[in-house]
Parts: C-alpha cells; structure tokens; sequence
C-alpha cells in the first residue's frame, strides 16, 4: 500500500447538463480550476456511451478492457479520484453504478459517458499533497501514485 494525507480544500457543487461527457467535462473543470488532487461523488442520469466492465481475461497484462455500451437513460452513482497526470493535467478515475429497469452495470467510465437530463456531482478538492498517474507498462493503467 502507498499512501499520503492532504486536508480538504475547497468543494464545489457542479450540475451537468444534458449531453455532458463524463469524465471529460470534470477534469476540464478541475483543470480551470486549478484542481490536482481530489474525490468526486456523482449522482443523476447517464444516456449513452461505453462503460469497462471487466478485463476479458483476468490473467492477461496489459488486459484487454471488456467494453459494454448503455443504451438508452440510467440511473447513476459513482465515485472517483482526480489525480494529476504525467502531462501536468487532471484525470478522473471514476467508477459507477449505472441502473435501468432493476438491472445493474457497474464500471469504469473512463471510455465516456453522457450525461442524460442532468447530473451532480460534488468535487472536493484536496491540498497539501501531491498525486500523480504514472504510466504502467505491465497494466497499461495510468496508476495513482501518492506523495508528499
């Protein structure tokens, strides 16, 4: 385990609107802002794009990404990190649970989602530490790495 402590910063309350591609449009906010490190927390509704459900095959690195498309408008809540990636911007690592007629898909959405009507989402900042994403070679991931 690799860790490091920061104390909470600023929050902000973000509404999404309709057509708003996660997680692009909360890093490009992160970056406005002047965000490197934090924790996202989102609720609302998702209408399209692809979610990674799952390595095809939990042996194989780098592992290819099993990709499921959401058609049609879910219920979402999720949570993730923001981290500062190698190229000095924010990226968010955001997983969620997407609903739909009492089905569940849980994921990864870093491939891309749409906001579908509105969504919401509390971004708390996190300062004193430093956070980056380094590339793996071995996992193909851009994984977090903390530090003072």
């Amino acid at each position: 385990m690799k860790w490091c402590q920061g104390q909470v910063g600023r929050v902000f309350i973000i509404r999404l609107e309709d057509g708003d591609v996660l997680p692009q449009c909360i890093e490009r906010f992160a970056e406005e802002n002047g965000v490197a490190a934090g924790h996202v927390v989102l609720v609302g509704g998702v209408g399209g794009g692809e979610v990674v459900v799952g390595p095809r095959r939990s042996d194989e690195r780098p592992p290819e990404p099993m990709l499921l498309p959401i058609d049609g408008a879910h219920e979402v809540a999720g949570v993730g990190v923001i981290a500062l990636g190698e190229d000095g911007k924010p990226y968010l690592h955001i997983h969620a649970a997407l609903g739909r007629s009492g089905k569940t898909t849980t994921g990864c959405l870093r491939p891309g989602v749409t906001a579908w009507l509105v969504g919401e989402a509390i971004l708390y900042e996190i300062i004193g530490t430093k956070a980056t994403r380094i590339a793996d070679a071995s996992s193909g991931f851009a994984l977090l790495q903390p530090g003072m």
